[in-house]
């Protein structure tokens, strides 16, 4: 009889670890408490208008070729994926933009009109992020994080301060560039995703490699298409696929697993893995002697942002706005406080528009715009309806003045999204969007560790754990979740193997 194994969750780590299981030869099911699969990757349609809810950027286009290559397919198999020329744009004011080149050495040209000698600068950056890429993607993330022991390899312990672990990211951006916006441009990525620049390690220049020597990718018909790939993947092995189907509990005796609630009903399994908000788990669906980490623990780390996010339709095209825009117009540090030092909501905060239409006319009814604005916020911070009234007519003040075109005389769809609703529908810790932020200490081993101490079959995959936040880090740790539990069920066959009971049955 196979090994059962139920999977709460599916975006794409619950996704991910589905397929990797089911090509392992086990029986999986995946249970979603909404009506849509994906998770944060979530998509809805309103008035002609096709919007992604949540993840926008395809960096590390590796990855997700290397995800399908495992089971014998492609990215082409399921979506034609269009390299964006520019990249993204970032607005420093009215007459100040920046396009970012799909072309490196155009790159290279726009650096050095900026800042000159920087180019040469730039080439040293990213050889040395490029190694971070290379062993960071391809070693250090496949390791679950579990103890110290795994990163004594040779390889992997010769690399650690080459690539620049006990760094700060900021202080590694300003000894290569003296440009501000060369700086700003540098550090984007981690603002976004995970903490201030100068609390996080340098490790993380290899986002900046995915972003500045590998590009930046759509998927035409939108991120969701990634989704719509994983679950044909996973139901082509025989993984079934539950919504509306909330678990309530997970059902322990003596220490393991033995089934779960799901909508009041009660349904065995052998192994569970945890694909959705790691906190809510352990202390929603847990009993307390379960559970490894406390209310204050969890209040002490440090969380990447909430977003306050608007999703518009507008019955015409707009000017000057690309597929991907940035809007650094105002103070970059003073942002960074207000999310991480000192929460509050953000007075001149920086901002970012995604106008798919741009790129792809079927997100949109013909000559008019799909637009996405994402505001980053502190995690906790109070919700309401005049919280985001105020955020979104300032920002959007700024953002025609700077483009010198009208949008809201034009929005004939509008819907916002923010702290509560990332609660409501994720049960995410304090409304968070993005998982943990990436300090040293919540890096690797010091991240909530993927399998549970408590609970012999109790596992946990996606961005509150190892590897971390983001697409990429979430379909890898996937990936790791199925290759320690199929690690374990081949110790114990060999235990069995070899036990005095079946000596003396042979």
């Amino acid at each position: 009889m196979k090994t059962k194994i139920k999977i709460i969750g599916s975006g794409f780590a619950g996704l991910s670890a589905a397929c990797s299981l089911a090509q392992k030869g086990f029986d999986v099911t995946i249970f979603e408490k909404n009506e849509q699969i994906g998770g944060r990757a979530r998509q809805f349609k309103s008035k002609g208008f096709t919007f992604d809810m949540g993840p926008s950027w395809y960096w590390m286009p590796d990855v997700f070729e290397s995800f399908f290559n495992r089971f014998d397919y492609s990215v082409a198999d399921f979506f034609d994926l269009k390299k964006l020329d520019p990249g993204f744009n970032i607005f420093f004011g009215k007459e100040n933009k920046m396009p970012i080149p799909a072309d490196i050495e155009s790159i290279y040209k726009l650096f050095e009109s900026k800042e000159p000698g920087s180019s040469k600068q730039l080439k040293k950056f990213l050889k040395e992020a490029a190694y971070k890429y290379e062993v960071g993607i391809n070693d250090l993330v496949y390791q679950p994080g579990l103890s110290i022991t795994e990163f004594m390899d040779s390889r992997l312990l010769k690399s650690l301060f080459k690539m620049g672990v006990f760094s700060s990211f900021s202080k590694h951006v300003r000894k290569h560039f003296k440009n501000p916006e060369l700086i700003q441009l540098m550090e984007f990525p981690v603002l976004f995703l995970g903490a201030m620049p100068k609390d996080t390690p340098a490790l993380y220049s290899l986002m900046n490699y995915s972003a500045l020597a590998q590009g930046t990718f759509y998927p035409m018909g939108g991120m969701f298409e990634i989704v719509n790939a994983m679950a044909k993947v996973a139901i082509n092995l025989g993984v079934k696929i539950e919504t509306n189907a909330e678990v309530n509990r997970i059902l322990v005796q003596n220490g393991k697993v033995v089934g779960l609630e799901v909508n009041s009903q009660k349904i065995e399994t052998d192994y569970v893995i945890a694909a959705a908000d790691y906190h809510h788990v352990e202390q929603h669906l847990l009993e307390k002697k379960y559970r490894q980490y406390t209310e204050k623990y969890w209040d002490s780390r440090t969380f990447a942002p909430s977003s306050l996010i608007f999703y518009l339709g507008v019955d015409k095209k707009v000017k000057n706005l690309n597929h991907h825009n940035l809007f650094f117009d105002e103070d970059f540090e003073q942002h960074a406080i207000e999310i991480y030092k000192k929460p509050a909501y953000p007075k001149k905060p920086l901002f970012y528009v995604c106008c798919p239409s741009k790129t792809d006319d079927s997100v949109a009814p013909k000559g008019k715009e799909n637009i996405f604005v994402l505001i980053p916020l502190a995690p906790g911070l109070k919700d309401g309806k005049e919280y985001r009234e105020n955020l979104f007519n300032h920002v959007m003040d700024r953002l025609e003045g700077i483009i010198g075109d009208e949008i809201r005389p034009h929005i004939i769809y509008q819907k916002s999204y923010s702290v509560d609703n990332f609660i409501e529908d994720y049960n995410a810790y304090k409304g968070n969007a993005y998982g943990l932020a990436n300090t040293l200490f919540q890096t690797a081993m010091f991240k909530p560790k993927i399998k549970s101490q408590k609970i012999e079959n109790l596992y946990y995959t996606g961005q509150l754990t190892s590897p971390g936040p983001g697409v990429p880090p979430s379909l890898i740790s996937g990936i790791v979740v199925s290759n320690l539990i199929e690690k374990k069920l081949n110790n114990h066959s060999l235990t069995t193997l070899n036990s005095p009971t079946h000596e003396s049955i042979v």
